[in-house]
């Protein structure tokens, strides 16, 4: 993986709630230099893993950083809550594809 950090969990809230990793500025900044030509609607396509779980997604710019969603069935495998400081391993996904390594069942 091409970034390690650590990210408090922030909730913004939307027509419902929505969960993300805040990723520190400096990240973000590293992210945005490796991404350029990546990008689509400001948004990264990443590989990213927490704990035991990896999975895809893609960061959301948010005031000269970047947010990481973190989806409903991740929180729940993770034990993942509002407030609590994840540590991240994250890759930015060049293909587009779905990682070949085994990944915990979020269904």
């Amino acid at each position: 993986m091409e970034f390690q950090f650590a990210a408090p969990v922030i909730e913004w809230r939307g027509p419902a709630p929505f969960y993300y990793a805040d990723i520190p500025v400096d990240d973000s900044d590293d992210v945005k230099d490796a991404a350029k030509g990546l990008e689509y609607w400001g948004q990264v396509p990443v590989v990213v893993r927490i704990g035991e779980t990896e999975f895809t997604t893609a960061l959301f710019p948010k005031d000269g950083r970047y947010l990481l969603p973190l989806r409903d069935a991740v929180r729940r495998a993770e034990g993942i809550e509002l407030g609590m400081v994840v540590d991240v391993e994250m890759g930015l996904n060049r293909d587009r594809t779905r990682p070949d390594a085994p990944r915990r069942n979020l269904g």
